[in-house]
């Protein structure tokens, strides 16, 4: 891993005559487009990211990686604006958005880096923000490797002398003029400060499956070649790793001591009459809440997890009745679609996180890795160990940004889980309730009681607790959760 200061042994003399680049050029061109046929095949998705100072020469180095690709199967983002939208969202929403699916290439001109660290040459982010955003950003580059994507890191870097006479060239140039503003002076001026904090960022994020490649963009036909063959062999060796047999470790050990459900009578109840009562006042201050959630731009999370036929939906219900409808959002969670499955499995959840200001609803939610996808065997016993730290770091992004996380398991017994069914099958305007996968899932009963002993002691963490709402009784259910769902907004506010 490379030491602060390395930016200084980088070859900015380093140049490569017309005709030897004419050459390896076109043989690294005709690698790269066979490769990214063969990744297509292997399923492999790749991101390739360019950091550097402005005018290393990313957009034109981009320009010139690309033309050789098939651009159905590649495309390029430029991170250099943020949108109102964005802001609303967690730092990292923009970027899990447009992460590219299975055989995909996604190509970002700057990254989740190169806001972060302007941020810090213009002192506009605190030390504990910065450390904070770093962490972040090594999660997410150490979920997606472990999901099976590749991630190539290219920082090109030149002089503050050929910095200042790029600028002056463009300047010089009527056609071009407009590229140059006053930030990209102010940029200039800083110069020294931006190799710092890059020499640092790069150290901290230089890692043995995301490694950093540093190329020296002084004179462009070596810097075309490098950033060529940086691909090639990148693509090359993660093609190669994939045709050997995978083997994973189990890195999360879950306590075998400890089951939060064992004292949980779910036979608690409530005279109609008292729900009658009680029901009207909490979605009358429920609304009240969500009011004033949005004026101060604080965003909440709601997850729904429990048994079948435990009243997710009818609970749910009472909970957005009183709600402004264009402030929040239900997501019903089924099976992923065959798009979802070509990504890492949080991607379909991160494009579904609401803005600030606003409730997002999930009707199950990310936890399906560690209950369904871990008891029918949809992933790999690495996967769903993996998937509780992935699913704790994801929420404690959430609750960074600002978002308040209330997650709801509702719980029934086995005889009642029965009555219901039945119930269901009986009446015809509920038979569409109930399926065949209902009753199989019911034989697997104590598959899943352990799954979810497990879920509840690895996942509820002092900032997303799991709150067990006792359902035999419906009625019940629905009071206590809008009576936590308001306690956790009281709180917030």
């Amino acid at each position: 891993m490379p030491a602060p200061g390395f930016l200084d042994t980088i070859d900015l003399d380093r140049r490569l005559p017309r005709d030897e680049y004419r050459d390896l050029k076109a043989d690294l061109e005709v690698r790269l487009g066979k490769l990214q046929r063969q990744a297509i095949k292997a399923r492999l998705p790749i991101v390739v990211l360019f950091e550097g100072g402005e005018g290393a020469g990313k957009g034109t180095l981009i320009n010139r990686f690309i033309r050789r690709l098939d651009p159905r199967h590649c495309r390029v983002h430029s991170i250099n604006k943020v949108y109102e939208d964005e802001l609303f969202h967690p730092y990292l929403w923009r970027f899990w958005r447009r992460l590219p699916a299975a055989g995909k290439m996604t190509v970002l001109d700057r990254s989740w880096y190169g806001p972060i660290l302007q941020q810090r040459v213009g002192n506009d982010i605190l030390e504990n923000e910065w450390k904070t955003a770093c962490t972040e950003m090594e999660q997410l580059e150490r979920q997606l490797c472990d999901g099976g994507y590749l991630i190539i890191k290219i920082f090109l870097h030149i002089s503050k002398e050929e910095q200042e006479s790029r600028y002056r060239e463009l300047e010089a140039n009527p056609a071009t003029a407009w590229r140059i503003t006053r930030e990209d002076w102010i940029h200039h001026e800083n110069y020294d400060t931006f190799c710092a904090y890059a020499d640092e960022m790069l150290a901290r994020s230089d890692s043995k499956r995301a490694p950093w490649h540093l190329i020296s963009a002084e004179d462009l036909r070596s810097a075309t070649v490098e950033v060529f063959r940086t691909i090639v062999d990148a693509v090359e060796g993660a093609l190669e790793e994939r045709k050997k047999p995978r083997r994973e470790k189990i890195e999360v050990q879950i306590p075998t001591k400890g089951d939060p459900l064992k004292k949980v009578d779910p036979n608690q109840e409530v005279s109609r009459e008292e729900y009658r009562r009680r029901l009207e006042p909490l979605q009358e201050e429920i609304h009240e809440l969500q009011h004033q959630m949005y004026t101060r731009r604080l965003p909440a999370v709601i997850v729904y997890e429990g048994w079948d036929a435990a009243g997710k939906g009818g609970n749910i219900k009472r909970l957005t009745q009183s709600l402004d409808p264009r402030g929040y959002q239900v997501i019903p969670v089924a099976a992923p679609t065959e798009l979802e499955k070509k990504h890492h499995y949080l991607w379909r959840f991160w494009r579904d996180i609401p803005k600030a200001g606003h409730v997002g609803i999930f009707d199950r939610s990310w936890y399906g890795r560690v209950l369904v996808e871990r008891v029918e065997g949809f992933c790999t016993e690495a996967d769903w160990h993996r998937a509780y730290r992935e699913i704790n770091e994801f929420e404690a992004q959430l609750t960074h940004f600002g978002f308040v996380v209330i997650k709801f398991w509702l719980h029934i017994d086995n005889q009642e889980q029965l009555r219901r069914f039945e119930r269901r099958q009986a009446d015809p305007n509920k038979q569409w309730k109930i399926t065949e996968e209902d009753w199989r899932n019911r034989d697997r009963w104590e598959d899943y009681r352990g799954a979810l002993r497990d879920m509840l002691v690895m996942t509820s963490t002092d900032i997303a607790p799991w709150t067990v709402v006792e359902s035999n009784s419906k009625l019940f259910a629905r009071l206590k959760a809008l009576e936590t769902v308001i306690a956790a907004l009281k709180e917030r506010l």
